[in-house]
């Protein structure tokens, strides 16, 4: 019997993994990237060169073997550091336990890393430089075009990873009833580098986010192994406070000193920086039918692109391949029923996961620097410590567990109307006791 040839359209994070694991599963797999080899060339995403792997992506990684190889090149994050306009810091654990933390590691490192692994199976081959240009939906094939002549890949399956602005997505997106959105938020992003310290220290506390919460806007730093600081800014397009308002050095240098003043002087070229790089733009994009026939499906960015205020993207892109490859385990030779047990048990997570993010992006540039959210978040710790197995904050479930998206959106609401509930009767019962208290007299 032959194995299932699979034609990938994208061999990023999660299509890196996506090919190790059904090269595992048994699947012949021919992956096309337009990008140029990262391990030949260097890392060329053109996203943020950082990202926050968790339980989620923990859990991806250790299933193939990589958990510890990955950890080695990463900084734990233990909590957030929050910096004040005056330049002052206040840092917020984000859990309890040592386990709860977020660990930053180069996107690049960590693509090389899950390539390598992926080359390393015998039924799994990679070809860079080669464009996706169209997809045959009945065949199913994917054409491609690079340095050599077109061709044309024909397999059992043609799988998308190829992100948010995904080929293979457009050419489903041609079908009849095929559902589609994107949204872009107000802000765009700018990255600017804190270079390290002489000898390679830390200019700023090493094992935390680091965030500027401004109201609007905001900024975030995450550690780099070499000392750096990747430092990403988070701002609108239009507007007083914004990318456009800001066109030469000295406006740079002025609103930087009077907005982050504890973070201008360690950017010793932090003009040249800003103008130099780029702004990129925030989408979230949603979308059904994942798959058509059972011979063309998505997975990742391609059919669920999320806002990064969550830190979740690349989690739930190696979630989605721990699903997909239980799935083709079950049903072997079955695409269509693969990818339709696959879309079930993602789609609803995924738009959950989506919501989740815009709403933690108000949250971490309006609400962190406030005493009620430091206090709120102390309670929640509280009741974690005092009754581990009933109660866990929603970021902890999201961050250090495995708990489902959208099922943790519905834990949280539960336990948010339980404590409204103690609350008001705590209340009552200090007022009959009030009460009580005043007959005395």
């Amino acid at each position: 019997m032959s194995r299932p040839a699979v034609v990938q359209v994208g061999a990023g994070l999660g299509g890196a993994l996506a090919a190790l694991l059904l090269g595992r599963a048994g699947c012949e797999v021919r992956a096309f990237e337009m990008r140029p080899d990262p391990r030949r060339k260097g890392y060329a995403g053109g996203r943020s060169i950082n990202l926050a792997v968790s339980a989620r992506g923990l859990h991806a990684l250790e299933l193939v073997g990589l958990k510890e190889q990955v950890l080695a090149i990463s900084v734990p994050m233990r909590g957030r550091m929050i910096h004040d306009e005056q330049g002052r810091t206040a840092f917020q654990p984000y859990g309890t336990e040592a386990a709860h933390a977020n660990h930053s590691v180069s996107r690049g490192d960590l693509n090389v890393i899950l390539l390598d692994a992926a080359a390393r199976e015998p039924n799994v081959r990679f070809e860079f430089e080669r464009k996706c240009v169209d997809v045959d939906t009945g065949a199913p094939s994917a054409t491609f075009e690079g340095a050599a002549a077109a061709e044309t890949a024909r397999g059992d399956v043609v799988l998308g990873t190829d992100g948010a602005f995904s080929v293979v997505r457009r050419r489903l997106m041609r079908l009849d009833r095929f559902d589609f959105s994107q949204d872009y938020l107000s802000h765009g992003y700018k990255e600017l580098t804190v270079p390290a310290a002489p000898g390679g220290g830390f200019r700023m506390e090493k094992e935390a986010l680091h965030i500027w919460p401004r109201g609007g806007y905001m900024m975030i730093a995450l550690p780099n192994r070499d000392g750096s600081f990747t430092c990403t800014l988070f701002w609108p397009h239009e507007g007083e406070n914004s990318f456009a308002a800001l066109a030469g050095a000295a406006d740079v240098r002025r609103f930087f000193e009077r907005r982050f003043p504890d973070v201008a002087p360690l950017i010793p070229d932090l003009a040249g920086q800003y103008l130099g790089n780029p702004v990129a733009s925030l989408v979230t994009i949603r979308c059904r039918p994942w798959h058509h026939d059972g011979k063309v499906g998505l997975l990742g960015d391609a059919c669920h692109a999320v806002v990064p205020f969550h830190g979740q993207g690349a989690n739930c892109a190696f979630e989605d391949c721990v699903v997909l490859d239980a799935c083709v385990r079950r049903h072997p030779g079955d695409w269509r029923a693969t990818l339709g047990e696959f879309e079930a048990l993602r789609k609803e997570n995924a738009d959950a996961l989506a919501d989740l993010s815009l709403a933690n992006f108000v949250e971490m540039r309006d609400h962190t620097a406030s005493r009620l959210f430091r206090a709120r978040k102390t309670v929640e710790k509280t009741l974690y410590r005092l009754f581990p197995g009933s109660f866990m904050p929603l970021y902890m479930m999201i961050s250090f567990s495995r708990i489902p998206y959208a099922e943790t959106v519905r834990i949280a609401r539960r336990q948010s109307r339980m404590i409204r509930a103690a609350a008001a009767a705590a209340g009552a019962a200090a007022v009959l006791l009030l009460i009580w208290l005043m007959r005395g007299y």
